[in-house]
């Protein structure tokens, strides 16, 4: 989950380092993308928009539905929580123009429990098997949560054993060194040199308001003025029109 980050200003930093990136080819027609919690689309949202708007097949997979995660709900940890954070995952996905929306049901905080026994494994590969294009955190995590770094890792070792006629590109989200958003919440999120992030994602003032919309669906997680200012934010810093990737291979 995207941890809250209270009242964000909408003034931000105007310089950013500049990057050469090529964009993700058109020609792919299946992408997955593979997340711990409902709400971590956010940090790539335009970016899965702007996919699924141009035609993409797009699914966005969640390892766990983030019962644990209360955000600003006030709410109990557990089913009702649960509950409520699918059903803004669906809006979220609604928003976006994905497909579908999967929520693999693993408990939240707990997905190291489920590594031994290879039940997060097959789950994920399942899903990743029929991709084209897989999206997910960077090993990083965002800014270093357990449950993100394990979706990465995991999902990494899945694509690095397929043959690689069947393989699909794996992509990190990233954020580049220089466009880290001047807010204190967000001191402590992971950047990455640009020179890494030689793939892009361009996106459309429509797929921004989808971004937006999906954003507004995260009520238990985020205040009002949280949910308004966050997507313009990123635009105005990290994205800048387009959401940024590394290849993992």
């Amino acid at each position: 989950m995207i941890r809250r980050m209270g009242m964000i200003a909408l003034a931000v930093l105007a310089s950013a380092a500049a990057t050469q990136a090529r964009e993700v080819s058109a020609e792919t027609e299946t992408v997955v993308v593979v997340l711990a919690h409902p709400d971590d689309e956010l940090p790539m949202a335009p970016a899965i928009a702007a996919l699924a708007r141009e035609g993409r097949l797009v699914s966005i997979i969640h390892a766990t539905p983030g019962d644990a995660g209360p955000g600003v709900s006030g709410m109990a940890k557990g089913e009702d929580l649960a509950a409520t954070r699918r059903a803004e995952a669906q809006c979220a996905g609604r928003a976006l123009g994905v497909a579908e929306v999967v929520n693999l049901g693993f408990g939240d905080g707990m997905l190291a429990d489920h590594v031994r026994d290879s039940s997060l494994v097959a789950a994920l590969a399942d899903r990743i098997g029929e991709a084209d294009t897989v999206l997910t955190w960077g090993p990083d995590g965002g800014y270093g949560h357990a449950d993100h770094r394990m979706v990465s890792a995991l999902t990494s070792q899945i694509v690095q054993a397929m043959p690689a006629g069947a393989r699909p590109g794996l992509l990190y989200v990233g954020i580049p060194a220089g466009t880290l958003p001047p807010v204190p919440e967000l001191a402590d999120w992971a950047v990455t040199d640009p020179a890494l992030l030689t793939e892009t994602v361009p996106y459309t003032p429509a797929d921004l308001e989808a971004a937006k919309a999906a954003a507004a669906c995260h009520v238990t997680q985020f205040d009002e003025a949280t949910r308004q200012g966050m997507i313009p934010l990123f635009d105005a810093t990290m994205w800048r029109g387009k959401v940024h990737f590394r290849p993992a291979f």
